[in-house]
């Protein structure tokens, strides 16, 4: 949990400071300075989103920090869910192929949680 939300703090940070890094991260092709369209809104979404993304990771360090299970396990089938969403983006053609790593990257991070958490509540139950 740690670990993800350092990754996704220092990526909301990426997207508010140099919001190009980000999109090339994402597999998005940058428009240069003064190519964007009348009515182009992509930068109003991308600080929104990556202040979403900085606020997010800084919950995900607060509950490690805390050791809060239930926050933990309330992630998984979200994040699932989200990498569900971004996959069929990629498949349907409404994002490019560079932005599966970040549906895939949701994904493995819900079933590593789960497995954590399924290991751990295992652990305690052969406990003494």
């Amino acid at each position: 949990m740690a670990v993800f939300g350092v990754l996704a703090t220092a990526l909301g940070a990426v997207g508010l400071v140099a919001p190009d890094a980000l999109l090339t991260v994402m597999g998005f092709e940058p428009v240069p300075d003064g190519g964007r369209a009348d009515g182009d809104h992509t930068l109003v979404f991308l600080t929104a989103s990556s202040m979403a993304a900085l606020n997010m990771g800084v919950y995900y360090v607060l509950a490690s920090l805390a050791d809060w299970k239930p926050f933990f396990r309330w992630t998984v089938p979200f994040r699932l869910l989200t990498c569900a969403v971004f996959t069929l983006a990629v498949v349907t053609g409404r994002a490019p192929a560079g932005f599966l790593g970040v549906g895939l990257w949701e994904g493995l991070g819900a079933l590593v949680t789960g497995a954590a958490l399924r290991y751990e509540k295992r652990k305690a139950g052969d406990a003494p």
